[in-house]
């Protein structure tokens, strides 16, 4: 039988679903780095085909966070931390550079939007902590996206994910006010067209990141029950 347009969007749409879930469940720690991921017990618990979870599970490796491993199947990513300080360099030279490149090009719409962002952080740091991590770290994207260079937002992209894995990991607990106050002080020298300014900023922020880079604990979890939550979640 050949597929329907309705069944290729269905199977897309699910794909994402579960690239999604499987993506939150990793950065809130709730896969352990280096938890198996085997495609029969992902597609069992979340009703769907391993055809669908190898999709996720690709677009997961190509962000870093995931690890796939012939004839061993997948696992969560477990950076050391010296890897960790080469993202995180790589990350800001990239960052530095996004900011160049909008400085005097970003219209008051796009500032409006930037600031609209920032507001949906605040909101969301004190009643849901793992949203406003990933609000922070979309933020990030936002800025390379407003380039319309496609190749620093794939790398940027793929970064932010990463680093938020590698906090995940190994990040000491921190105010979520820090990330807000210094977006907000980001927005102002972007709008003012300060380069210099804005640029040390940005060094300024990736460095402040990076410093809270201290080994922490993980905890075991069970496979099935984790995805559970997600699963509803994400409507799977």
């Amino acid at each position: 039988m050949v597929p329907t347009l309705r069944n290729k969007k269905s199977a897309i749409s699910k794909s994402d679903a579960v690239y999604r879930a499987l993506k939150r469940a990793i950065l809130d720690q709730a896969l352990a780095a280096g938890a198996k991921l085997p495609e029969d017990s992902i597609g069992e618990r979340l009703g769907v085909s391993r055809t669908i979870v190898r999709q996720a599970l690709a677009r997961l490796s190509g962000e870093g966070l995931i690890e796939l491993r012939p004839h061993k199947g997948a696992c969560v990513a477990q950076p050391s931390l010296e890897e960790a300080h080469h993202i995180f360099a790589v990350r800001q030279a990239l960052e530095t550079l996004v900011i160049d490149t909008l400085i005097g090009k970003l219209t008051q719409q796009q500032i409006r939007q930037l600031e609209a962002h920032v507001e949906a952080e605040d909101m969301a740091r004190a009643s849901n902590a793992s949203s406003s991590i990933q609000l922070a770290g979309e933020f990030h994207v936002l800025l390379a996206k407003l380039t319309e260079n496609d190749v620093l937002l794939r790398y940027v992209t793929e970064l932010v994910s990463r680093s938020s894995l590698i906090l995940s990991l190994y990040g000491r607990p921190h105010s979520p006010d820090c990330a807000v106050s210094e977006h907000r002080e980001l927005i102002a020298a972007l709008d003012s067209n300060e380069r210099e300014k804005a640029c040390a900023l940005m060094r300024h922020h990736i460095d402040a990141i990076t410093t809270r880079a201290l080994l922490k604990g993980s905890s075991e979890n069970d496979l099935p029950d984790v995805l559970a939550t997600y699963a509803r979640e994400e409507g799977l």
